[in-house]
C-alpha cells in the first residue's frame, strides 16, 4: 500500500491518546471531540468504516475537521495543498448539499502517474477524474474571478483522485460530514503538468475541455471543464476565500484539487483507468492501476 508507513504513525498517535479504549457511537449534533476525532484518524488507518456523524452544522463540521487535520498534519507534516469538493452539482445533489466544502493534502496522499493501487485503499474507496492547479503568486488570495486566477498560477495537472469517504452509511453523508472528514481526502494520482498560458484561449480551452475517465479500454464517464462551477478556475476562486474565512492564506507551491469531472466510482482488482483531458494542449492523460 502506498505511504502505509505514515498512516501507521497517523494510528500510532491515536493509540497514545487512548483510542483503543473508546466505544460507541460518534457524538451527534455537535463538534466531534478530540477522543472521537482520535478514533476517525485511527479508523482511518485501518481502514475500518465509522459511525456517520449526523445532525452537524457547518460550524461543528469546521471544528471538527480543525482537530482531525491536527492529528493528520502531526504525521505527515504540514499541508501541502487544498482540495474543493462538491464542485460539481450532481455531486452535490447526490450529497444533498447546497455549496462546496474544503480539505487539505498532505504529500503522502499525492501518487506518481502509473501508481499500482490496492483496490481497497480505504474503507469505502472510489475514484474520480479531478485536476490539479499550482500557485505561483500570493495574489491568488485575493482571487475574484476566473482571469486573477489565471495569472496566479503556473501549472495544471491531471489528476485522478482516490478519496475514502470511511463511514458506514454512505446515504447520510452531506456536506457538514464531508467537511468533517477532510472531504474524504485519502490519494491522488498526479500526471505530467501543463504549463499555464495566461491567454483567454487557454481559458476558454479549460472550461470546454472533454474529460474523459477510461477503464481497461472501455469509457465508463465523461463530463467538461464546465461541469465545475461553470468554469474549474472558479473552484479557485471559492477555495482561495473559503479558506480565508477559516484563517488559512495559501501559499506558492501549494496544489489545489478542484473537484469532480466524473461520477464516483468503486476501484475494482485488476482494473487499470485513464483520464484523459480533450482539448487541453496536447490532450494530456493521467493513470492508475487497481492491482
Amino acid at each position: 500500500m502506498p505511504q502505509q508507513s505514515t498512516w501507521r504513525r497517523a494510528a500510532g498517535l491515536a493509540v497514545l491518546t487512548g483510542w483503543m479504549t473508546m466505544a460507541g457511537p460518534l457524538a451527534q449534533a455537535a463538534c466531534l471531540s478530540d477522543a472521537e476525532v482520535t478514533r476517525l484518524v485511527a479508523s482511518l488507518q485501518v481502514r475500518r468504516q465509522v459511525d456517520t456523524p449526523e445532525g452537524l452544522s457547518a460550524a461543528d463540521a469546521a471544528c471538527t475537521r480543525a482537530k482531525f487535520n491536527a492529528s493528520l498534519e502531526a504525521a505527515h507534516g504540514r499541508p501541502v495543498g487544498y482540495k474543493a469538493g462538491l464542485t460539481n452539482p450532481a455531486v452535490q445533489k447526490r450529497f444533498q448539499a447546497t455549496a462546496p466544502v474544503w480539505g487539505a493534502l498532505y504529500a503522502p496522499m499525492l501518487l506518481k502517474d502509473g501508481a499500482i493501487v490496492d483496490p481497497a485503499f480505504g474503507a469505502r474507496p472510489l475514484f474520480e477524474a479531478d485536476l490539479l492547479v499550482r500557485v505561483s503568486n500570493a495574489r491568488i488570495n485575493q482571487a475574484r474571478s476566473v482571469e486573477d486566477v489565471l495569472q496566479s498560477i503556473d501549472q495544471v495537472i491531471p489528476f485522478i483522485e482516490l478519496p475514502d469517504l470511511m463511514v458506514d452509511t454512505p446515504a447520510k453523508i452531506n456536506g457538514h460530514v464531508l467537511a468533517a472528514v477532510n472531504v474524504g481526502a485519502r490519494y491522488g494520482v498526479v500526471g505530467t503538468p501543463i504549463p499555464v498560458q495566461r491567454t483567454a484561449e487557454f481559458s476558454q480551452a479549460l472550461r470546454d475541455m472533454q474529460v474523459v475517465v477510461s477503464g481497461n479500454g472501455a469509457e465508463l464517464d465523461r463530463g467538461r471543464g464546465s461541469d465545475v462551477l461553470e468554469h474549474p478556475l472558479n473552484a479557485v476562486v471559492w477555495l482561495a476565500q473559503a479558506l480565508q474565512a477559516d484563517g488559512v492564506k495559501l501559499k506558492v507551491g501549494d496544489v489545489l484539487s478542484l473537484g469532480s469531472f466524473s461520477k464516483l466510482m468503486p476501484p475494482k482488482p485488476g482494473l487499470a483507468v485513464q483520464v484523459r483531458y480533450n482539448g487541453l494542449p496536447g490532450n494530456p492523460a493521467v493513470q492508475v492501476q487497481f492491482r
